[in-house]
């Protein structure tokens, strides 16, 4: 009985341990990942700007080949939308910002929630472009959001990595 008490005890205490430190961890996070890729910020954008082109180099279907994607009536500028359902999740985003220069933000919306992303370029010499790719949010609940906010950098960053990979081959792939 005293064993039991004290076992029961010890997971009490971790318990409001767990609770008690998660109050205090930060629910926003931002994830960024970026790439040296040798073509303009123009020819980035044929691939990054339309949405009908994002199966060349998007890397989650990789991870989840049941994703199916709808796209919506408009797939370039402010307003084109894509939808996914799949075993993974589902989820929506819209083009916020266009720009061939300085390269696009949409809103985000998954089962986790939402978030703010941007896949931006920035010129380099030599006619290089380096793509930046962020995502940012806030898991909004306290202790669990916290929770997830530590891991939402190994969760998504892989993913991040791979797509700028599969977008800088098939960009310097291209004539």
């Amino acid at each position: 009985m005293k064993i039991l008490r004290t076992t029961l005890s010890v997971i009490v205490i971790l318990i409001v341990i767990l609770v008690v430190v998660g109050l205090f961890l930060p629910t926003n996070y931002t994830v960024e990942r970026s790439i040296v890729i040798d073509a303009p910020a123009a020819q980035i954008h044929e691939y990054v700007g339309d949405l009908n082109n994002w199966d060349a180099w998007e890397p989650f279907r990789e991870g989840d080949p049941t994703i199916v994607v709808t796209h919506g009536e408009r797939t370039k500028g402010v307003g084109a939308t894509q939808s996914w359902v799949g075993e993974s999740g589902d989820g929506a985003l819209t083009l916020t910002k266009d720009s061939p220069v300085e390269g696009i933000e949409y809103d985000l919306i998954f089962d986790q929630g939402t978030s703010e992303s941007a896949i931006k370029y920035s010129p380099l010499e030599d006619g290089e472009t380096e793509v930046t790719w962020t995502m940012s949010g806030d898991m909004g609940t306290p202790v669990i959001g916290g929770y997830f906010v530590l891991m939402m950098d190994s969760m998504v960053g892989g993913m991040f990595d791979k797509g700028l990979s599969n977008l800088k081959s098939t960009v310097e792939g291209q004539p």
